[in-house]
C-alpha cells in the first residue's frame, strides 16, 4: 500500500511541475521602441516568417499579434515559445500627433482610436503571459511615466521580466542609465535594426524562461 501511495504521489507531483509545451512571452514597451523589430528577428530566425510590419510612424502595431510554436535552440538547449507582440503602451494618444507624419486627419483619428483600443487589449493579455520582455529605446529617458506604469503592472502580477535596451547603435543610447532605472531586473543592450548582440539576448531569454 505504501508503495502504491508513493507512486501515486510521484505522478501527481510530476503532473504539477511538468514543463510547459510552450512558454508565452509578451513583448511590451512604449511606441517605436522596437518591439516588433525584435519579434520579427526572432520569428524570422526560427520560423522563416516575420510577425508584423514596422514603420517610423508611432503605433504601427495596433493589435496584438502572435506566432505559435517558435522553437529556439541555444547552446544545446531548446525551448518552444509563443511570441506575443503587443501595441505600444502610451498614457496619452492624440490624433494630432500623427498629422506631422503627413497622415490625413481622418486617417490620424482612426489610428489614434485603434491605438487606444490596442493598449487596452495589451493590458488584458498580461494575465495570459508567462513572462514579459520590455523593449525600451536606450536613447530615450527610461524614467518615463509609461515605463514605470508597465513595470508596475508586471510587479503587481508577479510576472518574470527581461528588459531590452534597444537602439544601442544610436549615439545617445545609454544602457547603464536603463540599468540604473530598473536595478531589480536583468537588462540586455541590443540593436534590433543592426541585429547586434542577439546572442546575448538569446542567453537572457533562456534565463528568463527558467524563472517561470
Amino acid at each position: 500500500m505504501l508503495r502504491i501511495l508513493k507512486s501515486f504521489s510521484k505522478r501527481i507531483l510530476s503532473g504539477l511541475f511538468r514543463k510547459k509545451d510552450s512558454v508565452k512571452i509578451g513583448f511590451y514597451g512604449p511606441p517605436n521602441a522596437g518591439k516588433t523589430s525584435l519579434a520579427n528577428i526572432i520569428c524570422r530566425d526560427w520560423t522563416g516568417e516575420e510577425i508584423g510590419t514596422v514603420s517610423d510612424i508611432p503605433h504601427e502595431t495596433r493589435k496584438v499579434q502572435f506566432k505559435e510554436k517558435v522553437e529556439i535552440k541555444h547552446k544545446g538547449k531548446t525551448l518552444t515559445f509563443k511570441i506575443v507582440d503587443t501595441p505600444g503602451i502610451a498614457t496619452k494618444i492624440d490624433y494630432e500627433d500623427f498629422l506631422k507624419y503627413k497622415l490625413k486627419k481622418s486617417e490620424a483619428k482612426k489610428r489614434a482610436k485603434e491605438a487606444t483600443q490596442g493598449i487596452i487589449e495589451s493590458i488584458k493579455w498580461l494575465d495570459d503571459m508567462d513572462a514579459v520582455v520590455i523593449v525600451l529605446d536606450a536613447s530615450q529617458n527610461p524614467y518615463s511615466q509609461v515605463n514605470v506604469t508597465i513595470v508596475g503592472n508586471l510587479v503587481a502580477r508577479k510576472i518574470p521580466v527581461l528588459i531590452v535596451a534597444n537602439k544601442i547603435d544610436l549615439k545617445k543610447a545609454d544602457v547603464k542609465k536603463v540599468e540604473s532605472a530598473f536595478p531589480d531586473y536583468e537588462v540586455v543592450g541590443i540593436s534590433a535594426r543592426k541585429e547586434k548582440n542577439m546572442e546575448e539576448f538569446y542567453e537572457s531569454l533562456f534565463r528568463l524562461a527558467k524563472k517561470i
